[in-house]
């Protein structure tokens, strides 16, 4: 059989099946022998689809072409949780199989796109769990360190792409199973905003937190994976559409930005781990970010109640008519954890939720100011033989950065960023609000540039940026005269949270007109051929969600369009119609609104 020499990641495959290299078939056959052989030393695959099975997924190909096709005879993986059509889901528990007629909406999805299933993945019984050996098909162990778990409960799947058989893979992740095997594995894990990708065909572990995540080598790939598949979907009651704001072409270069950073960060005596965060950190700075100390305490005790709260009876909703009847099909790790659910009355979960609406207050108001924050993805690894003494404790130690996340409603990009004296990798993750997906994917990649780290399989970074600005949930305004910081006019921003970014001023091609009428004075800036100067102007941010408002309330003759800056940027600002300057007195020469107000 040839064997074949190939880069899974998607702008490599695609470019190799236009020259002819190979075909999905040719490769989709290789990389399955090449899986049964490392399946046999490391159970990643539950069930590892035969040739006959691939076959209808291979045969949809024949006449089709990469520029049809996004994900032309891209091989993926499926997290044994997920449904594929006539394969068994087993969330593995052989007690629990059945064998879906339709596959997960997603799964479906990327299937039309022209991706080919290679198997279903094993993972942590039912999805609980953080580390990958709570499986009764076997331990999956690191890809780069055999001391050491891949990480859970998408342990398979994230080795899937660790050891070059996949493109990519799906994963699940509710409390960190789609980030802390990223980090173990030298990937990139993108758990999004809960509900952007579709859960229908999910076994959930706890549905109202659940999310489907992609791993894949890098940031641009999983941009590329969202803005493909983040689609509303009426079969999932839980299904939320994606703002335009985080649609693909809001990946691109980051803009100078503020990055939260715990003021005490927790490393559970990891002697590596500090000196690797303070690297990622100055990695940040070094493509624009201003750190800024945040408390991170409201966090921590809002992920507590994932495993004290009734959270567990939701995950028992799932796994205890099989527990109450065959308690021995269930690992006893996994009873342990499930066997508290049935204590917790209706009353506690509503006082529990009151609990977690507090914390989630006080911590979107430590995020309000900031664009991002930045943590270890976890403080410390642990061995195979640490968790093999300590089950609980250990996994507990692998989910203290990722708890939170899904109960406060966050985005998180799990990121690579380092790599341990014995090889291991290391990484950080990246958070930030609802819908800021693709903002933070951009950093991410950012990230990966900087740091030069390689890829899977020793591959050299080929995605660059785009060289339009990443965008986030806020939007840019450029002001010249009555909304300036101080002036009648500002508290129309300041009331939609709005925050001043810079003083700076246009490019030299405006001239300035006081307006008749008033009060409030108003200006009108006028972008002219020749006879312009620069304008003071100052750049203020404020939600997204808030410019309609804001737009609507603006009286002709002004309005909302684009402004060019000094430095050449372009950014949205007011600018005045012609018709207007009616009875307008001619401000320009001095330059600005307030220079013009300080000599009347």
């Amino acid at each position: 059989m040839t064997r074949f020499d190939h880069d899974l990641r998607l702008d490599a495959l695609q470019a190799a099946y236009k020259e002819g290299a190979f075909t999905p078939r040719q490769l989709l056959v290789e990389l399955r022998q090449r899986a049964a052989t490392l399946n046999s030393d490391n159970p990643l695959f539950i069930h590892l689809l035969s040739e006959t099975e691939l076959e209808p997924y291979l045969a949809a190909l024949d006449g089709k072409s990469p520029e049809q096709l996004p994900l032309f005879g891209v091989p993926f993986a499926i997290k044994d949780n997920i449904d594929l059509a006539g394969i068994p889901t087993t969330a593995a528990c052989p007690a629990f199989s059945y064998t879906p007629n339709c596959s997960a909406t997603l799964v479906q999805q990327l299937i039309e796109l022209g991706a080919v299933p290679l198997g279903k993945t094993n993972l942590d019984q039912f999805a609980t769990g953080l580390n990958g050996t709570r499986s009764p098909y076997g331990a999956c162990h690191n890809a780069t360190h055999p001391q050491y778990p891949s990480g859970g409960s998408s342990s398979g799947s994230a080795l899937s792409v660790a050891l070059g058989l996949c493109s990519f893979a799906l994963g699940t992740d509710t409390a960190g199973s789609g980030r802390v095997p990223a980090a173990l594995n030298n990937l990139v894990g993108l758990k999004q905003t809960r509900g952007l990708l579709s859960a229908s065909g999910l076994v959930p572990a706890c549905r109202t937190l659940d999310c489907i995540t992609y791993f894949a080598a890098s940031a641009a790939e999983c941009s590329k994976l969202l803005a493909l598949t983040a689609k509303r979907d009426p079969s999932d009651d839980y299904s939320r559409a994606n703002p335009l704001w985080n649609a693909a072409d809001a990946f691109g270069s980051p803009r100078p930005f503020r990055f939260g950073v715990p003021k005490t960060p927790e490393f559970l005596g990891c002697p590596e781990s500090p000196g690797l965060f303070a690297a990622a950190i100055e990695q940040l700075k070094a493509i624009g970010g201003t750190p800024v100390e945040i408390d991170l305490d409201p966090f921590m005790q809002a992920a507590k109640l994932l495993y004290e709260g009734p959270w567990v009876a939701e995950r028992y909703s799932v796994a205890g008519e099989l527990i109450e009847r065959d308690p021995e099909a269930v690992l006893p790790v996994i009873r342990a954890v499930l066997d508290k659910a049935p204590q917790f009355s209706a009353q506690d979960a509503f006082e529990y939720q009151y609990r977690l609406q507090g914390y989630k207050t006080l911590c979107d108001q430590l995020l309000a100011d900031m664009d991002c924050v930045l943590t270890p993805t976890i403080p410390r690894p642990v061995t195979l033989a640490e968790l093999e003494a300590e089950p609980v404790a250990r996994n507990s130690d692998l989910g203290y950065y990722t708890n939170f996340m899904n109960l406060l409603d966050y985005a998180a990009v799990a990121v690579p960023s380092g790599f341990m004296a014995n090889g291991l990798p290391w990484g950080v993750t990246l958070f930030g609000r609802a819908f800021t997906d693709q903002y933070l994917l951009s950093l991410g990649a950012a990230l990966q540039q900087h740091s030069g780290l390689p890829l899977v399989g020793e591959q050299p970074l080929s995605s660059s940026l785009p060289a339009t600005p990443a965008r986030n949930d806020m939007a840019r305004v450029v002001v010249c005269g009555a909304h300036l910081d101080g002036l009648p006019l500002n508290w129309q921003l300041r009331q939609r949270g709005g925050r001043l970014l810079e003083a700076t001023a246009s490019s030299a091609d405006y001239k300035l007109y006081a307006l008749a009428g008033g009060p409030p004075m108003r200006p009108g800036m006028l972008r002219v051929a020749e006879g312009g100067q620069a304008i003071q102007v100052e750049v203020w941010e404020l939600p997204s969600r808030e410019l309609g408002s804001f737009l609507t309330g603006i009286p002709a003759p002004l309005g909302l369009g684009k402004v060019q800056l000094a430095d050449g940027r372009w950014e949205t600002g007011f600018i005045c119609d012609p018709y207007g300057l009616e009875g307008a007195t001619d401000i320009t020469e001095f330059g600005g609104w307030k220079a013009w107000l300080a000599s009347r």
